[in-house]
Parts: C-alpha cells; structure tokens; sequence
C-alpha cells in the first residue's frame, strides 16, 4: 500500500498558469446600463439605435422563460405559462399593402390532351347533362352563380336526409315542443245563476280508494246474439269491409228507465246507469268536458245524462299529445270525429254476430225500450246493486252486447268495442303494423285514448262481462269518412286487461263514494257535476229547479236526429 501512494505521488503533476492564453484572451468590461424612473422601455442611449424599430409591448408581471417565439401562435389551444398578458402581438407581423389587382392570369387555358389519352366515358354526354349545362346557362343569364358539382351533390344528399328523418320521426313531437294552449267549451253553458258549491282536482280524486263487495242481480232484459267466431281469423291480408245496418240503439237514462223507476221504490237510494258512473271512475284521465245532472230528493240521487249533450258519443284521441284540430267542416274535427267512431262502434258490435237462423240467448225479460216494429240491436240489461257502506246503496243498468261459446261449451257474456284509424300516420300504420306489431298498435291506442279505453274496461266489469273484444277497424281512404275496413279482432279479459291499463275498480269506487258524499250533506235540489273543459277540475254546481225542463220537452226530437246523424255518418 505505501509503495503504490508513492508511485501515486511520483506521477501528479504541479498545476501551471499558461501565460501566453492569458495574454492572449479578451477582458471583460462591465457593461453600462442606464435606468429610467419616468419611464418603462428603452432609453437614454439605447433609444436612438432602436428608434425606428417596432415595440412589443409586455408587462412586468410576465414571466421571461424563453428567449422569441418565431411562431406566436405555437402554444394556441393549450396552456402556455409564458405566455403575455397582450397576447402573441402581430407587431413583427408580415403584412402586404400593394394592389392585387394588378396581377392578371395570362394563360387559363388547360394542357391539350389527346386523342388517344382521353377515356371512353368522357366523350358520352348523357340527357342529365344537357339539361344541367341549360339550367346553368339560365341562371348565368340571370345574374345568379350555377352551383358547382359537389354543391349539388352536398345539397342532393342534405335533402336526402331530411327526407329520410321527415319519415322517422314524422306524427312525433319534440321533447321540448310545447303544444298550442287551445281553450275549449263547455260541454254546458254555464248560467250566472249557478253556484258553485265544490271544486275537486281530479289529481287528488286518484288517491281515493274504497273496497265494495261483489254485486247482487235483480233483473236482466234483453236477447242478444252469438259472436261469430270467423272474425277472429280476419287480418290485414283477409280484411273485410263494414257493413251498415237499421238496427236500433237505445241509449236511455237514468230516471227514464222504468224499471229504475220501479227499483226505487227499494231501500236502494242511489241510481245510475254503467256509463254515468263509468265517465265519473274514469275522470282523472279525462280532456274533455262532460256534464251530469243530479237530483237528490230525499234520501235518493239520481244521476242522469242531459237529452241534449253529446254524452253518449265517443271521443277520439283525447289524450294524445295532438288532439284533433277544432272548427272548419273538415271530417277531421272533434265533433265529426266522434261521429264517426259512434257510427263504427255501433256498426261493428252488430256485423260481428251470427245471423242465419243462429240462436239467440235470451235473459229472463224483454228489453223494456223495445217497439213491436223495430229491429233493436243486440244487447242484454243487468240491473245490479252493490253496497257502498255509510248507508249508500247504489243501483244501475248495466249491459252486455254478446254472447259466445268458449272451447268447454260454456256461455259467458262479452261486450263488444271497436278502435277506429281515421289519418295516415307513417310512424303507426296499422295496414303495415297491425299483424307484425299488435301491441305496438294498441299501446299507442291506450295513450291516444285512454279516458275512453277505461271507459270501456269499467263498464264490463260493472256489467260482470267474462270478455272485452276490440275491433281494429281503419277508413278505406283518409280523406273518406263514411268507407271503412275491418282488419283485425282482439279479446281480452276485463280484469286483466284493467291490469294492464293500470285502472284500479277500487279507485273507481272511492272517486264515486267522495262524490256522494258530497251531495248527501247538501239539501233537496238539482246540481250538476261538470268537468272544467280546459283544466283538470271537477265543479259541483248548484242550479235552480227546472233548469233542463227546456231540453227535456226537445230531447225526443233531438234523440233521433242524433242517432240518424250517427247512423249517416
């Protein structure tokens, strides 16, 4: 070890200044800087040199981390510590101040190509072209640009896909469009003389609920027909055309009724019929404004329909998010409308039954509004009672419009509706979606009209009916309203089918008992439950005795004018 220190020692050498390089290098002076307290930038001698130069202007605030930046806008879009509170700055930019005018293009002509260097395609001119190269000649003439060739096909292809979203989403509605306020009438005229007792939301009338035991029969009338069971394989393939027919439809209210007028000598104290009270459980889904009059004398209220309302015609798209348009005479309106469903409805519950020499199935007594002369429809009366508690016994008429055999040979009753397709909607053509999509068609039915579907489904589970057959039935033409086509049959269970649609019986039942109750605490007299035709309001109205007495003594005339209407149309 001490032999290899030494060595170590041997071989460093001394350090030595090199004279000659230091001789040789250049010294170094301080450099003179002249400061200003007046102002911020060059001065003093410095300003004269850079007099004529152009000045960035900065802050002292502005960090000084690089040494120029070429580009000014190297560092656009992102982040840049650096960079100055005046921006880049365009000081040091290039900018060309002489006329371009001046320049003219001296040859515009192309390179001659020849004969054989041309292809095939580009000597055939076809008709389109001619045509194109006319219309571009045109609008040169008028002083207007001819669109170029990728111009055209951009807008070719713009319109090609507005086209395509127009049949997509044509008959829907914007999440965010807002409908037109429409304010509607009254379903009656409502007289200053009126008071107006209660006022009920039909929101809060959904919370009710009351549960009622099972119904007891006191009297069935009437004769009603077999369903004809080949109706069941009609499809849109095999459609069939509604037929009319001069049977006679009985649509009597409640105190008009004799054998009401004879249950009422009972201890029963409430009397209806089954659409009165199915209009009154069915309220909160209901638009439109509908009107009923009550009479309480003594311990009893009758419900009753005016002769003149237009209570007993069907509604059309009630509930959909475009209700059909009002005023004008076009076929299209609600008042036409309803019109034509009544007609349809009426037409098909008849042609669907048999009729050559088929057996009819009679219930214990005649129809009571039967004339010797008249060929009634068919259709059994189920006068029933039910047992609402706090001492409300109710009554009412109830009906079935058919009876069939199942595959076990047992009778049940049915009652027999039918959906009507009045405009050419491209997003639900039943033509094209009735066979494939079934549920589609009817889902959308249940949401274009669902006061009146529950309307329905209510009054089969009033009347005990083991089966709700719906007919889909569609206009030849949409601009024709009195040729319509059968194109397809349903069948449902009534209970399961108010499963379904999400109807509750027992809300029904709490909705008619509230109802009730109110008029119960009033005294003797007439009132009259109206549906606000433009919110959703039920108003109690008190009126003076003899308010409808006017349309009483017409009603017989206007009855069969109406039912002649409906009939025509």
């Amino acid at each position: 070890m001490a032999e290899d220190e030494q060595m170590n020692e041997e071989e460093a050498e001394p350090f030595t200044i090199d004279e000659e390089a230091e001789a040789v290098r250049v010294p170094f002076a301080s450099i003179a800087v002249t400061s200003s307290t007046g102002i911020w930038g060059p001065c003093g001698p410095c300003a004269e040199q850079f007099k004529d130069m152009p000045y960035q202007p900065f802050a002292k605030s502005d960090r000084l981390g690089k040494a120029a930046d070429i580009t000014g806008t190297a560092y656009r879009g992102r982040n840049n510590r650096y960079q100055s509170m005046f921006g880049a700055g365009d000081a040091y930019g290039y900018y060309h101040e002489e006329d371009e005018s001046s320049f003219n293009l001296v040859n515009s002509q192309k390179k001659a190509i020849g004969m054989f260097q041309k292809k095939r395609w580009q000597n055939r001119t076809s008709r389109r072209d001619l045509h194109r190269a006319r219309d571009d000649r045109r609008l040169a003439g008028l002083g207007m640009q001819p669109l170029s060739r990728q111009s055209k096909m951009r807008d070719r292809d713009r319109a090609r896909e507005e086209r395509k979203w127009q049949r997509r989403w044509a008959g829907r509605s914007r999440w965010n469009q807002k409908a037109e306020a429409r304010d509607r009438e009254a379903s009656v005229d409502v007289k200053a003389t009126w008071e107006i007792l209660e006022e009920l939301e039909l929101t809060k009338l959904g919370k009710l609920s009351v549960q009622v035991k099972a119904p007891e029969d006191l009297l069935k009338c009437g004769n009603m027909e077999y369903y004809e069971k080949a109706y069941d394989r009609v499809t849109v393939k095999q459609e069939r055309p509604l037929t009319s027919s001069n049977r006679v439809f009985h649509t009597v209210t409640t105190t008009d009724d004799p054998n009401i007028r004879e249950l009422a000598k009972s201890d029963a104290n409430v009397f209806a019929t089954d659409a009165i009270l199915a209009t009154i459980m069915a309220s909160p889904r209901s638009v439109y404004s509908w009107d009923i009059v009550i009479d309480k004398i003594g311990d009893k209220i009758f419900m009753d329909k005016r002769d003149n309302s237009s209570f007993d015609f069907l509604t059309v798209n009630e509930t959909a998010s475009e209700v059909p348009q009002e005023g004008g005479d076009s076929i299209d309106g609600p008042e036409k409308l309803a019109y034509e469903s009544t007609y349809i409805n009426r037409m098909f519950s008849q042609q669907v039954l048999k009729k050559k020499k088929a057996p009819v199935y009679a219930f214990d007594n005649a129809n009571p509004f039967a004339d010797d002369d008249d060929e009634v429809a068919s259709v059994g009366y189920r006068y029933r009672k039910w047992d609402l508690g706090d001492d409300i016994t109710l009554v009412a008429r109830t009906e079935h419009d058919a009876v069939y055999k199942d595959r076990e040979g047992r009778t049940g009753f049915m009652n027999i509706k039918a959906l009507n397709s009045w405009r050419s909607d491209p997003s639900m053509d039943w033509r094209q979606k009735l066979d494939s999509q079934r549920g589609a068609v009817l889902a959308t039915e249940l949401k274009n009209n669902a006061n009146k579907l529950a309307k329905w489904t209510i009054c089969s589970l009033l009347a005990g009916s083991s089966q709700i057959r719906f007919g889909y039935v569609a206009r030849q033409s949409a601009t024709d309203n009195k040729s319509h086509t059968i194109l397809g049959t349903q069948a449902f269970k009534p209970k399961e089918f108010a499963t379904q649609i999400n109807l509750s019986l027992v809300n029904g039942w709490g909705i008619l008992r509230h109802i009730l109750d109110i008029v119960r605490k009033y005294k003797n007299g007439k009132y009259v439950l109206l549906k606000d035709p433009n919110k959703p309001v039920l108003r109690i109205y008190a009126v003076p005795p003899g308010t409808f007495d006017d349309d009483e003594e017409s009603g017989s005339s206007d009855d069969e004018s109406e039912d002649d209407d409906a009939d025509d149309n």
